[in-house]
């Protein structure tokens, strides 16, 4: 069971997430999905459990996206999670930064459901990769 953590200001852009992701071929079709609007939320989510991938828009109401990467990072308990950023703020710059931070992919909005289900796999193994290596 691959569990995904949304967060995105948007209901409509978390259901379309939700719906490109849950039973996507691409993960298997074993997918567990929990959504927040706002990273100081997804901060209190995530200490009650983990997760294998987090994807995050850079516009939330209280924190950025880019910022809540840097404390996902910076935790010992999900500093591993595969990290994904869905926005349409997709200069290079921003791109740049969320690399930078420490982001596995990045999927300019608008998308199609499946680039957003092969970005979640892509960044999965990447993170898993890494995982590898590092021990």
């Amino acid at each position: 069971m691959t569990r995904i953590l949304l967060i995105d200001d948007s209901a409509a852009m978390r259901a379309h997430m939700r719906a490109a992701l849950v039973g996507a071929p691409q993960l298997g079709g074993s997918v567990e999905v929990a959504e927040t609007a706002s990273g100081f939320e997804a901060l209190r989510v995530m200490h009650r459990g983990a997760y294998d991938a987090v994807v995050i828009d850079i516009n939330l109401p209280d924190i950025d996206g880019l910022e809540l990467i840097r404390f996902i990072r910076q935790s010992r308990h999900h500093r591993d999670v595969a990290i994904l950023i869905v926005s349409a703020m997709s200069s290079a710059r921003e791109r740049e930064r969320a690399f930078r931070l420490g982001a596995h992919a990045f999927v300019a909005k608008p998308f199609p459901p499946e680039a957003l289900a092969t970005a979640v796999q892509r960044a999965l193994a990447s993170s898993q990769l890494r995982l590898r290596v590092a021990t």
